[in-house]
């Protein structure tokens, strides 16, 4: 079915800011849909997100330049068009583009059609998303959640200097015990911040963000939380960290104001192995700055057979950076955020490297989402295994939660759940 016309306009992201919506209409009258998310912490290597810069215009966060690049450049260029030939058609909008990193028309515009592509594919099929991503429509890996549940760094006003304390229920059975157990955590951790006067609201994932006099008092508070709840860490449930670093790195050391402390790349990697040792972390992203390869290699050498370490800004899912990360073993793990690349076709190639390496992706929002659940479809439908949205709480974060589960009920008992098993692949790997 060939592609009839393609439009876009401004919404606005669970932030309230503004982003791109595009519409693919088939000659049929099917209409596929793309919501493009926005980061808040991004990394230097990820394609350009063009916004307007006028200042007199929602302060200079408008897409209309985007919106118009998308109605003059792109949608002739599609026009007439098959609608499943996706990698096709996102490779004629990079050429057309014609930058390494889709700043001439922004990868919000190239993005959002993208998304919209696949979603007029998937419908004018008649089939879920999660089956026309998939080879062969064989994709039935349901994922194993990491639910934050102390939001810091740059999404909650630096309360902390580490971005996010999650949790990974690790010893769940079935994907649904995954919402149960951290359901139970979450409220249980809201009444212990209620009763000690500390309960201040929800950071830009759905986190809580109380003020802590130190980051041990944060693991503590974690550790405890999930034995109130009744499960024993890092048997039951685990500690998964963001540390962003890349945001804590300047002059050359790494800075946590909140312990009052800077580190040489060697003391911090100190701390990271400390902390991985006294406390039940599983896994931890981004835990050395974007550039700070030694200590990739050195922590990843050391952990890296029974700590998922993950690369967001070190890689942005960018198929270069990633190929990279594998010949130079930096980490076991990659990060996969579809706004980073700016295509659908390119995110599943990135997923596609990242699993022929061995290595785990975890497929992953933004701090900026929409209502849109193409994620949980994208984490299905390859087979990744893991699935990460932000807290349990907020609509544009529970609407991936709960497609998961419309997707189990549309397998009808095909699906497969592997759980904190997926972490096994870790012990595989050579990463000296």
């Amino acid at each position: 079915m060939k592609i009839l016309s393609v439009d876009a306009y401004q919404i606005f992201d669970s932030r309230g800011q503004p982003t791109v919506e595009a519409v693919v209409i088939l000659e049929n009258g099917v209409q596929g849909i793309g919501l493009v998310p926005s980061g808040a912490s991004t990394g230097q290597f990820e394609a350009l997100e063009l916004r307007d810069g006028d200042k007199a215009r929602f302060l200079g966060k408008s897409v209309y330049q985007a919106i118009t690049n998308i109605k003059t450049e792109l949608a002739p260029a599609l026009k007439g068009k098959s609608v499943n030939q996706q990698s096709e058609l996102d490779k004629l909008m990079c050429e057309i583009d014609g930058t390494a990193n889709k700043s001439r028309l922004g990868a919000n515009a190239i993005l959002g059609v993208s998304l919209a592509i696949a979603d007029a594919n998937a419908k004018n099929h008649g089939l879920p998303l999660f089956k026309t991503l998939s080879p062969n429509c064989s994709a039935n890996l349901l994922p194993l959640p990491e639910i934050q549940l102390v939001g810091g760094g740059a999404h909650a006003q630096w309360r902390t200097d580490i971005q996010d304390f999650l949790l990974i229920v690790n010893g769940a059975k079935t994907y649904n015990e995954t919402l149960e157990v951290t359901y139970n955590i979450y409220r249980t951790a809201e009444m212990m911040l209620k009763e000690r006067g500390l309960l201040a609201g929800a950071a830009d994932e759905g986190g809580f963000w109380p003020t802590f006099d130190s980051h041990e008092a944060i693991f503590e508070f974690v550790v405890e939380a999930i034995a109130m709840a009744g499960y024993q860490p890092g048997i039951e449930v685990s500690i998964s960290l963001d540390i962003a670093a890349s945001d804590l790195y300047a002059n050359g050391r790494y800075h946590l104001p909140l312990d009052g402390k800077s580190y040489t790349s060697e003391e911090f990697l100190a701390l990271m192995l400390d902390w991985c040792e006294r406390y039940p972390v599983l896994s931890i992203e981004d835990p050395f700055a974007d550039t700070d390869f030694a200590a990739w290699k050195a922590f990843t050498h050391a952990v890296g057979d029974r700590i998922q370490v993950i690369g967001d800004d070190l890689f942005t899912t960018n198929l270069t950076r990633i190929e990279l990360g594998i010949e130079q073993k930096l980490a076991n793990s990659v990060l996969i955020k579809l706004n980073q690349v700016g295509t659908v076709s390119e995110t599943l190639q990135a997923i596609a490297m990242t699993q022929e390496a061995g290595w785990l992706p975890v497929v992953s929002a933004r701090s900026g989402e929409t209502e849109d659940a193409f994620i949980s479809h994208l984490a299905v439908a390859t087979n990744s295994g893991q699935l990460k949205v932000g807290s349990f709480t907020r609509s544009e974060r529970m609407v991936k939660w709960n497609e998961v589960i419309r997707i189990e009920r549309a397998l009808e008992g095909q699906a497969n759940f592997v759980g904190g098993d997926i972490f096994n692949k870790l012990r595989e790997l050579e990463l000296v």
